[in-house]
């Protein structure tokens, strides 16, 4: 549903309850989820979420959990390795035209299985079933600059942030963002999720 609202918070001010929700997660504070029907029937009228998460589907790196978010406060997009394809372009387009989200993240996460298998296909050749192999390709051109010859969980920690930062060229790329960026009222960060731990390390 479309925002007929102005965003409730600035993008600054979106970035810090990220980091303060983060931050009650990894101490075990967490204050979500909590069912109020009162919250409920507000949002049945409509949805005004203050930041738009794009986040890799791993099972273990669930944003609204990570960031103790409660319902209707992020607007989350999850594929594989957190890469941009079509269908992921239009969501995006729809989160800045609509909803008018003034941050958004590119969320990665230590040891995605997309990263490792892009590695493996890139460096060493590995095969892929054909659509992963497409999905793959959408990873691969981050990678460049590499040195394949790093220690294995070095190159992956790599390959992950430079993921990231590649999605995040290419998002910076959009005519929306564009747009928006000149008024100033929109921030785009990368961010990787550090699964032993549970802490977001927000890139500069």
């Amino acid at each position: 549903m479309t925002a007929s609202r102005p965003p409730p918070y600035t993008a600054a001010e979106a970035l810090d309850r990220l980091k303060a929700g983060n931050t009650r997660f990894v101490s075990g504070q967490a204050r979500f989820p909590r069912v109020q029907k009162e919250v409920l029937a507000e949002l049945a009228r409509g949805q005004l979420p203050y930041a738009t998460i794009l986040g890799c589907s791993d099972s273990r790196v669930p944003p609204e959990l990570l960031f103790d978010a409660g319902f209707g406060e992020l607007f989350v997009i999850r594929v594989a390795g957190n890469v941009l394809g079509p269908s992921i372009k239009g969501t995006l387009q729809y989160a800045s035209a609509h909803l008018h989200t003034p941050l958004f993240v590119v969320l990665g996460h230590e040891g995605c299985g997309a990263v490792e298998a892009a590695i493996a296909g890139k460096f060493h050749g590995a095969s892929q079933r054909s659509r992963i192999a497409v999905l793959l390709k959408n990873i691969e051109p981050a990678l460049d600059g590499l040195d394949p010859a790093m220690p294995p969980a070095a190159l992956l920690s790599a390959g992950v942030e430079a993921n990231v930062r590649w999605t995040i060229r290419q998002v910076l790329d959009s005519p929306e963002v564009k747009s928006r960026q000149t008024r100033d009222d929109v921030k785009l960060v990368g961010a990787v999720y550090e699964i032993a731990t549970g802490r977001v390390r927000f890139l500069d």
